[in-house]
This record gives structure tokens, C-alpha cells and sequence, in this order.
């Protein structure tokens, strides 16, 4: 069964990291990429691009700045994974965590209609 690993947490504390804590969680999420990858597990993985975020509520023509109405952690990226259960994609999950995270862990199902040909704006467009 295939999941999606939502990671949250705050954007605020993750831009206060220094070169070395930063290094560290990058390393530990390219062995976890490294691993699923190797098993054929591993689908897609986004790191959202900070502060850029809005919230468009089409019911009333409604937009917000930030990621979310009403909430301190943000979504910041997320895995596709293949798993047997939703303790395996805890596991993965385990292996991606950091202080301050929250993964939200929700079986899913894929639709591939197209592949994107070029990387998305950083300009947030």
C-alpha cells in the first residue's frame, strides 16, 4: 500500500538551524531516500519551499497568507512510500524525524497522469 509522510513543523525554527544541524538531518534523509529507494519504495519527495505559502478558499474567494488558517507547524515536505502497513511507513517515518517534527502518516493512492518537465518556481508562481 502506498502512503504519504507529511512532514510538519515550524519554518521559524527550522531557519534558525545552523550548517551543521542542517547537514545532519540532510544526510539522514538522503540514507532513508537511499534505502527505500533500493527496496523500489520509495515514490515522490518534496521539500516545500519556505515562507511562500497561501491558502485559497474557493467557497468564498477567501485568501490567506501562509500555509494554513489556523496552526503553528507548516507542512514542509513530504515522502511517498510503499509499504506492508502503516507501522512500516512509521518506521520510515521514525528515520526522517526531528525535534519540533510532526508526520502525518495517510495511505493514499497514486494517480500519475503526467510528469512535470521543469522544476516549479521559486518565485512561489
Amino acid at each position: 500500500m502506498l502512503y504519504a509522510i507529511l512532514i510538519h513543523g515550524s519554518e521559524e525554527a527550522i531557519a534558525g538551524w545552523d550548517d551543521v544541524t542542517e547537514a545532519a538531518l540532510q544526510q539522514r534523509h538522503a540514507e532513508v531516500r537511499q534505502a527505500l529507494q533500493a527496496e523500489g519504495r520509495l515514490g515522490p519527495a518534496l521539500r516545500l519551499a519556505p515562507g511562500q505559502a497561501s491558502v485559497w478558499r474557493g467557497d468564498d474567494d477567501f485568501v490567506l497568507d501562509g500555509p494554513y488558517a489556523e496552526t503553528k507547524e507548516q507542512l514542509l515536505g513530504l515522502y511517498v512510500v510503499d509499504c506492508d502497513s502503516v507501522a512500516a511507513a512509521r518506521a520510515v517515518a521514525q528515520g526522517l524525524a526531528f525535534e519540533g517534527g510532526v508526520f502525518e502518516i495517510v495511505p493514499i493512492s497514486l494517480f500519475l497522469p503526467g510528469q512535470l518537465a521543469r522544476p516549479v518556481p521559486s518565485g512561489g508562481e
